[in-house]
């Protein structure tokens, strides 16, 4: 044997990261432990997921059935274990594991994840927050609906979703589509629920009953941040026993009269450094005490200038382009002959419903004859302003409602509601994440539903495996107040955990002769692992 035959090289990358976090969580275990483990497998289910896991979280765009060509040239043993191959990783492996992952229920091993995770690494809960989105599919998906009830089920379901055209958040209503719902904490966006419901299915219908679930199943006093779909006198009833913030929607009565008629509070001199130092400089409110639903409540009334800036160039763009539709209009409505004069006016009808701020008027009906000498109907009208319409839009300009059943004893500061409101943006990072084109399903090809639902299970896994690593990095560089270089070479206590993962290519775990080696760990890799934990290092040194 040659001397270069003896030499084995194989990418390690970043991978060991995302091995270490799933060994600190845990996760091989407790899925061991659930679905058990067969003696005649050569690999166990738990470390399936892993191996998914980490194929996930290797931000390589391919399809399930190439799974296997992704460890061709990784360093699976060291990764997965002793004498695992690539070619134990085939799609017939995958699918038995995915099937069994979904037989025995995916909200369960989803929730003991997450309460180990809560428990290790000390998660603050105080604030949680709930929003959904939507994942197109492509695929027919046809089921028997007819056959199942949908009125009287429970929020987590026994039978498998139903893919079907709904509401899309990715602007595609050709396409048929799943409802991922999705809980994070505000402390490092770590994902505590998600539940995957029917591509039909309304926020508004389920947001209450998604809570009360979640509260079942996370045994804490968490506050709980939703944005307007939450709000209505139903589901206000079904939680009124949690504790929540929430947007009012503006299509409530008391909302449209507080937003016309209240002013709101005059910044005093002392509060304006307090309000920079916050970063809300730019918000002004007002509070009142409400009761809706049999609920009482307070109502944040909100004004944003930086919004009502926004706002007000809309409000003039919008009455510049109706203006000109409008000039067509008039001159349409005046050129035409109409045989009735209930047929002209019908016609101003329809064409008034397609303008919101400006209004076309009748200012005579005058009767006439045509070129063939037959009686005829010709408008004269202008056009005028809705300065009512114009004047309620000027009025609610840049403000908003929030909501939140904690008052008296338990009530916030106004400021702790607007920041925690604004945090809501911790779901949508979520959703931008499992979003993104990189990852390792964006549009999904899997056939059955009960596999869509898996799919996004493991996807959710993969969620909170990257934004634990990122909270533990960020965290321990606070502590020891020592900022590492960003994409463009500046120093910043938040990097992002793909920027790590992207500082950690080119790491290669080499044997020689015999020898085991890692290559390539320079010293400011080794800083950041020793940012990480023990798991993780355990991978490279």
């Amino acid at each position: 044997m040659s001397y270069l035959e003896e030499i084995q090289v194989k990418n390690l990358d970043h991978l060991g990261i995302v091995a270490g976090l799933i060994d600190e969580i845990g996760i091989v275990k407790i899925i061991n432990n659930k679905l058990g483990i067969d003696v005649r497998e050569k690999i166990s289910a738990g470390t399936v997921v892993k191996s998914i896991l980490i194929n996930g979280l290797g931000f390589v765009s391919r399809p399930l059935y190439l799974f296997s060509q992704f460890f061709q040239d990784k360093a699976i043993e060291k990764l997965l274990g002793e004498r695992i191959k690539p070619d134990y990783l085939n799609d017939d492996k995958i699918g038995r594991v995915m099937d069994e992952l979904y037989k025995y229920g995916l909200n369960d091993i989803f929730i003991e994840v997450v309460l180990e995770v809560i428990k290790k690494f000390e998660i603050d809960l105080k604030y949680s927050h709930l929003d959904s989105t939507s994942f197109h599919l492509d695929g027919e998906y046809k089921r028997e609906e007819d056959k199942e009830k949908q009125e009287e089920e429970k929020i987590i379901k026994e039978r498998p979703i139903f893919i079907k055209k709904g509401y899309s958040r990715d602007h595609r209503p050709d396409l048929k589509q799943c409802v991922l719902d999705l809980i994070t904490s505000q402390d490092g966006d770590i994902p505590l629920f998600v539940r995957v419901g029917d591509g039909n299915e309304s926020d508004k219908a389920v947001f209450g009953k998604v809570l009360v679930e979640f509260k079942k199943q996370i045994k804490f006093d968490s506050i709980m941040v939703c944005d307007s779909a939450l709000y209505g006198q139903e589901n206000l009833q079904l939680i009124q026993h949690l504790k929540w913030i929430t947007r009012v929607p503006m299509t409530i009565k008391k909302a449209k009269e507080l937003v016309q008629n209240i002013e709101v509070e005059e910044v005093k001199d002392e509060d304006k450094e307090k309000r920079s130092d916050l970063n809300l400089e730019s918000y002004t409110w007002k509070e009142e005490i409400v009761t809706y639903g049999r609920i009482k409540q307070t109502w944040l009334i909100v004004l944003s200038e930086k919004r009502q800036k926004s706002d007000l160039e809309k409000l003039e763009k919008q009455l510049s382009q109706e203006e000109k539709k409008s000039q067509k209009f008039l001159k349409e409505i005046q050129s035409e002959e109409f045989e009735h004069p209930q047929a002209a006016r019908y016609k101003l009808k329809a064409i008034n419903k397609k303008l919101r701020l400006l209004e076309i008027k009748e200012v005579e009906l005058i009767e006439t004859y045509s070129k063939k000498k037959e009686k005829i109907y010709k408008m004269i009208s202008l056009i005028i302003k809705k300065d009512e319409e114009i004047s309620r839009k000027t009025k609610e300009a840049g403000k908003f409602i929030l909501a939140t059943n904690l008052v008296e004893e338990n009530k916030l500061e106004a400021s702790e509601i607007l920041i925690t409101y604004k945090n809501q943006q911790s779901t949508e990072r979520g959703f931008r994440f499992l979003k993104d084109p990189l990852f390792f399903t964006d549009s999904f090809f899997v056939e059955k539903p009960e596999r869509i639902e898996t799919m996004l299970f493991l996807m959710s896994l993969c969620l909170l495996i990257y934004n634990l690593g990122q909270r533990e990095l960020r965290n321990c560089l606070k502590r020891v107040k020592k900022g590492i270089n960003n994409q463009v070479g500046k120093v910043t206590l938040r990097p992002t955990l793909r920027w790590i993962f992207q500082c950690f290519q080119g790491i290669h775990y080499v044997i020689l002769n015999g020898v085991k080696q890692i290559v390539n760990l320079t010293e400011e890799r080794r800083f950041i692992l020793s940012l990480l934990p023990a798991s993780c290092q355990r991978y490279y040194l």
